[in-house]
């Protein structure tokens, strides 16, 4: 823009205008606030100026305001009355009289400086109007162009802006090359210095959930909803889906017609592996939705906790915890729980230790060791704590018979200290539960 130039600004404003997609009217109080700088710059900062924009004349008019007085003191400030009526006949003592300066004396310093306060202000302006454009879309996907790499840092195109795809928030196994198109979602937008900045990601579990609800129209219908999602950018993600209507599967619905419509997203994430589990309000039928494609024999809540023991055949273990704990590692991020896994043989393993232990008690025998074990009492330890009531419950024996077999298991505790094999403590309570396979690719 050529400030230097202070007449004829009227088709540059407009062309500025147009070029930023910027009001005129914000452009113009940018010059206007720009000239004002330079003028108090040049002529001092205690006088009273203030700058306009001349639409009809096409110039900046800069104009200096002085206290009409009898005899002035103060020449930045005041005017005396025969002066004042020189430019103003009607003026009267005690006035405001605003005289036209010429905007000329800037000189070429004044200048740049107006071009630079000019070109802030229109950054201010358009970082105003990019994070008022994209406030909004946080938590959205969006689509750009791959310009070039910044430390690591891919710059994206996005037409009227750019958008910063961070070195921590990029798939190592995927490689996009300047040109490429590449879709991404927006993790948040944040005014800096230089404008606003628009952070994307790759690697973030909502490009998997919206990249779902775009293939999807069941998803986008509302008829079918994302309970949850776990990702591991790059190797397998995990997506919880339930349907509202009962006519309607849900993890079908996502799959699609020859498995079109998650091929399409596994497409788009560069071949990541997608599992589709079928969420259930029953915790335990939903873990084991989750852990699919294991099978799994039983299921052993603790709710106290917040923590499942998953009891899986032994031929179905290795396949329960996946390459390097992948797959119950996914599972307990989708569900929310603290997922434990053991064989049955390691299981059955443990419960012939645990009833061997509580037969060395005095007075317990192997029936009543199953007993004990089985209703979560598995070692001395456990048996001392619980309350006599309880035991007496559950065992059928009277108050009196208890006292006297806590006692013994305290005895053999003391007589035993330091040499007690430690067995797992028992959960609050076990339930069983089939699997459901859920839509694997």
């Amino acid at each position: 823009m050529g400030i230097g130039m202070f007449k004829g600004l009227n088709r540059e404003i407009e062309q500025l205008a147009r070029d930023k997609g910027i009001k005129k009217d914000v452009i113009i109080e940018a010059v206007q606030s720009a000239f004002l700088t330079a003028a108090r710059r040049k002529f001092g900062f205690d006088k009273e100026i203030e700058a306009h924009f001349n639409e009809k004349d096409e110039e900046i008019e800069l104009f200096e305001f002085l206290n009409v007085v009898e005899e002035f003191k103060d020449p930045l400030k005041e005017i005396s009355f025969d002066e004042a009526r020189k430019h103003d006949p009607d003026c009267q003592l005690g006035d405001v009289i605003g005289l036209k300066m010429n905007s000329e004396e800037l000189g070429r310093i004044a200048a740049q400086t107006a071009k630079q306060v000019i070109i802030q202000k229109i950054r201010e302006a358009e970082t105003e109007i990019i994070f008022g454009e994209y406030k909004d879309r946080k938590g959205t996907l969006i689509a750009g162009i791959v310009r070039r790499f910044e430390k690591g840092n891919m710059v994206i195109d996005l037409g009227r802006t750019e958008a910063i795809l961070p070195a921590s928030e990029q798939v190592p196994r995927e490689h996009f090359r300047p040109g490429d198109r590449i879709q991404t979602y927006v993790m948040d937008i944040v005014k800096t210095p230089r404008g606003a900045e628009i952070i994307v990601s790759r690697a973030h579990a909502g490009l998997l959930v919206k990249l779902f609800e775009n293939e999807v129209p069941e998803i986008y219908e509302g008829i079918v909803r994302i309970e949850s999602a776990a990702r591991e950018p790059g190797g397998r993600s995990k997506i919880a889906v339930a349907s509202k209507e009962t006519d309607v599967d849900p993890v079908g619905a996502c799959v699609g017609m020859k498995g079109a419509r998650v091929q399409a997203v596994v497409q788009e994430l560069r071949g990541e592996k997608i599992d589709i589990v079928a969420w259930h309000p029953d915790p335990a039928r939903y873990i084991c939705n989750a852990i699919a494609p294991a099978e799994v024999s039983r299921v052993i809540l603790d709710e106290k906790n917040h923590a499942m023991e998953l009891i899986v055949a032994d031929d179905q273990l290795s396949l329960a915890i996946g390459k390097k704990g992948q797959n119950v590692r996914l599972a307990a991020r989708l569900t929310g729980w603290k997922i434990d896994i053991h064989s049955e043989s390691k299981v059955k393993q443990l419960a012939e230790e645990g009833k061997q232990r509580l037969t060395q008690i005095p007075g317990v025998g192997d029936n009543l060791a199953e007993l004990l074990y089985n209703q979560g009492i598995t070692n001395p330890e456990t048996l001392v704590s619980q309350s006599t009531e309880q035991v007496a419950q559950i065992t059928g024996l009277s108050v009196g018979e208890v006292e006297n077999l806590k006692m013994s298991a305290a005895r053999w505790l003391e007589s035993n200290k330091g040499s007690v094999l430690q067995t797992p403590s028992a959960p609050d309570f076990q339930s069983t539960a089939s699997t459901r396979k859920g839509g694997e690719i």
